[in-house]
Formats: structure tokens, C-alpha cells, sequence
């Protein structure tokens, strides 16, 4: 585990930093090949890789902020964009990157439930990686595992200043993997006949199942809200049934078209 690569003069190079830059150009690249298969829009998706990786940066960021954190960064506001302290939300991070290309793709008269489904294998890819980085920089760690099983963070990283020298889940390790194993299953199921849309649909449908029960063993966020669930378990509940409603619809629209 290494928060830092190496120093250019006093500057430092994090691994954090570096590999979640990797995770977005890796995923635009993806994005870009399945475009390119699918025969149209390929030519926007530098564009549209860079204007939703930074505005998905931007959203995953601010999410953390306000809906976590805020009862820290009200009283350290020149500390809002020092993401390398952890702090990166993927929802917000979501939502805003899918709102920026819905406007671009809205701009450049460019079939948006079309573009979504080719992104969302690369959307998930680059959750995937992110969360290579989470792990580098020891954040987005588990809860403790009372046994000998688990993770040492290095004093320094979030993960230790939170729980000490104790072994914790290696959540972020477990959710960059079923990442990996979604992306598969949502290229196999791009091979199948299926209605636009529901590809990506899809896609939230299986992240949010499977953040909802690894939440279980993350231990960065603790607080139950209306001592239930945890605020992300309550926001893939959420999605997972927008999801849901949403891959109904597009298959019932797509009969009815037929």
C-alpha cells in the first residue's frame, strides 16, 4: 500500500490521484472500442469521457461533502477538494457524470438511452479500478474483523487514524472485484437482443444489490438512518428500484413498438 509514488522537487505524486486518472481514460477507452463496435458516436467519446470524468470527480466529491461529511468540512471549507484525505462518494459521482453526458449528448443530437448502454460496461470498469485506488490510498476501507483475517492499513491513511493497527474487511478489494464480474455480465448481456436502455439499467441494478450488502462490512460510514439502514444502503434501495422500474418500462415499450 503506497499513498505515495515519489516526489517531483516537494510535490507528491499520489497513487491515489494517478490511478483514478487511469480508471477514466481505461474507461473512456472502453467506451470508445464498444462505440466503435457498434458502429456510431465513437468520435464523441474523448469528449465525453473527459467532460464526464471530471464532472463525475466533481459529483463524487460533493456528494461525500454535503451528505457525509458536512459536519467536518462546514468548519474546514479550504478543505473541500483535498480528495486525497478520502471523501469520493460514487453516487454523486454517477449521477452527475450521467447528467453531463445526457446534456452533451442532448447538445450533439446523439440517441441518449443508446450512448448509456454502450457507457455502462465502461461506467462499472471504472468503478473497478477506482477502487484500486481506494485501496492504495486506505480509504473506502471495512469495519474491523474481530478475527486475524483482514487488512493492515500503514499508519497515515484514513483507514488507520479510523480503526488503528486492527484488521479490517477488505471491502474496497471484494466491491472492485464484482465491479470486474458485472462488467462481464453486462457484456454478455449487450450480446442478447434487448430494449435500449436497459443495458444500463441493468447495470445499476446489479452495482446497487451488490453495494448494498457489501455497506455490511465498510467501515467508514457507520450511522443508520432512521436506525435501519446506512445512507448508501438507503440510496441503492433507491436506484435499485428506479432501475428496476425503468428496465420494465423500456421492455414493455419495446413490445408495444413491435
Amino acid at each position: 500500500m503506497h499513498q505515495y509514488l515519489f516526489y517531483i522537487g516537494d510535490f507528491p505524486i499520489r497513487a491515489y490521484g494517478l490511478v483514478l486518472s487511469l480508471s477514466i481514460i481505461v474507461a473512456t477507452g472502453v467506451a470508445y472500442f464498444l462505440a466503435k463496435q457498434d458502429g456510431r458516436y465513437h468520435k464523441h467519446l474523448p469528449d465525453i469521457g473527459i467532460y464526464c470524468g471530471l464532472s463525475g470527480l466533481l459529483g463524487a466529491r460533493l456528494w461525500d461533502v454535503f451528505f457525509f461529511d458536512w459536519d467536518y468540512y462546514h468548519n474546514h471549507l479550504t478543505e473541500i477538494l483535498n480528495v486525497w484525505q478520502g471523501g469520493m462518494a460514487i453516487q454523486g459521482g454517477v449521477l452527475l457524470g450521467v447528467i453531463t453526458g445526457i446534456l452533451y449528448c442532448r447538445r450533439h443530437k446523439i440517441d441518449i438511452l443508446a450512448m448509456l448502454d454502450i457507457c455502462a460496461p465502461a461506467i462499472i470498469f471504472g468503478q473497478g479500478l477506482g477502487r484500486c485506488a481506494n485501496l492504495l490510498n486506505g480509504d473506502a476501507f471495512g469495519a474491523p474483523t474481530s478475527s486475524s483475517f483482514g487488512i493492515l492499513y500503514p499508519p497515515g491513511t484514513l483507514a488507520y487514524h479510523t480503526y488503528g493497527a486492527l484488521p479490517l474487511w477488505p471491502a474496497e478489494v471484494w466491491e472492485g472485484q464484482l465491479d470486474f464480474l458485472i462488467f462481464g455480465l453486462l457484456l454478455i448481456y449487450r450480446a442478447f437482443p434487448h430494449a435500449k436502455g436497459q443495458a444500463f439499467s441493468l447495470y445499476v441494478m446489479l452495482y446497487c444489490i451488490a453495494r448494498f450488502f457489501l455497506e455490511y462490512l465498510r467501515g467508514d460510514y457507520t450511522d443508520l438512518v432512521l436506525g435501519i439502514f446506512k445512507s448508501a444502503q438507503m440510496t441503492s434501495i433507491t436506484g435499485f428500484l428506479l432501475a428496476l422500474a425503468a428496465f420494465i418500462y423500456l421492455q414493455h415499450r419495446e413490445k408495444k413498438r413491435l
